[in-house]
């Protein structure tokens, strides 16, 4: 008998068992696939492809942070307030902010650094810089400050109307003080006003539309950016709601208003913001639009002709519906603009060209 014969049936069923192992693993993966397939209402095809899509959104979000890390300080502030007694005393605040331009620029809140007697910035790396404030807006919350760096890695902002509900977003900033904090969720909504839906004293709403995040934001991640996954901004964190009431509420300074906002405080040391001299009224008719209750004296809208009871309808061009569309749309531009409004007067379409000019808001502030 050949000394190899023994072996043979040995070598058969070990092969043999191998065959069945792989054939009851493949049996046992094809059933989790489609117990998941089920639970998940989706194909098999479809689950494979949903699990390499959260692949490459991990490795895009680690490239995004990573991109967005360098623009994004930690910054300190000394602020003169008065205690119960009427004593002045210094006390300290943090922040964030997002770095603007390449020598220094950098963009924050307006309750972050607009009070404050002394500033300090610490960028990613650790490094720390004293800041001067170059100006600041209490209308829509915007401060620039700069430091004396060259070199800096400056973000990019891309406008709001690129973006929709649903959105991957990320906030990038320093809650508590904790720097470099990464959280991640999507746009909630887009063009809110929280003053219609939460508990916030008046006087910190920014005059402006905000973007609704459930991207954690805390103390600490004011003036900080909300990127889309491209690493953009697409605005300046600034509000939360009652964190004892409600969670994954956020909110963001839309960048449109944040980069009007910072360039006219680069330019000027102070921002402008444009007016046309209008009040407002509640609209009870069939027309969509912004109804006018009067016209201020001396101001473009009563220049031009537009009366009491007629009612706005487009703004350069984009349809208006509320109050809130329209301040937006006024706010994207600057004093000095000519814009065209179209109103609705007796039963017919009217286009008038306007000169927006200073808001007596900013004009009592020079």
């Amino acid at each position: 008998m050949n000394e190899n014969d023994g072996f043979k049936p040995f070598f058969i069923r070990g092969f043999l068992i191998i065959i069945v192992a792989v054939v009851f693993l493949f049996i046992g993966a094809t059933i989790v696939v489609g117990i998941l397939s089920v639970v998940n209402n989706v194909t098999p095809p479809e689950l494979f492809r949903d699990y390499f899509r959260l692949e490459e959104l991990d490795k895009a979000v680690n490239e995004v942070v990573e991109e967005i890390d360098s623009s994004v300080v930690n910054i300190m502030v000394t602020i003169r307030q008065r205690n119960i007694f009427g004593e002045e005393i210094l006390s300290e605040g943090l922040g964030s902010g997002v770095i603007y331009s390449q020598d220094g620029y950098i963009i924050t809140n307006n309750h972050v650094a607009g009070e404050a007697e002394e500033i300090q910035v610490t960028l990613f790396n650790g490094s720390e810089y004293p800041a001067e404030l170059i100006g600041a807006d209490e209308n829509t919350d915007i401060a620039v400050i700069k430091i004396e760096a060259e070199n800096l890695n400056a973000a990019s902002f891309v406008s709001t109307d690129t973006v929709k509900v649903g959105d991957i977003v990320i906030a990038v900033g320093s809650p508590f003080g904790l720097q470099q904090t990464v959280t991640m969720g999507v746009i909630s909504a887009k063009g809110r006003n929280p003053e219609d839906f939460i508990d916030v004293d008046p006087q910190l709403i920014p005059l402006t539309t905000l973007i609704q995040t459930d991207a954690a934001i805390n103390s600490g991640n004011s003036g900080g950016p909300l990127i889309n996954s491209s690493g953009q901004v697409i605005g300046i964190n600034t509000l939360i709601a009652d964190p004892s009431e409600a969670s994954g509420i956020g909110f963001a300074i839309i960048s449109d208003t944040v980069t009007n906002m910072a360039d006219q405080i680069i330019e000027n040391g102070k921002v402008m913001i444009p007016y046309i001299g209008i009040e407002i009224g509640e609209n009870d008719t069939d027309v969509p639009g912004v109804y006018i209750n009067n016209t201020q004296a001396g101001y473009p809208a009563n220049n031009v002709g537009i009366k009491s009871g007629d009612i706005i309808t487009e703004f350069d061009g984009i349809e208006v519906k509320t109050p809130l569309e329209l301040v937006i749309k006024i706010l994207e531009h600057r004093v000095g603009d000519i814009v065209d409004i179209e109103i609705y007067r007796n039963g017919e379409y009217l286009t008038i060209a306007l000169e927006l000019v200073e808001s007596p808001l900013t004009q009592n502030n020079s």
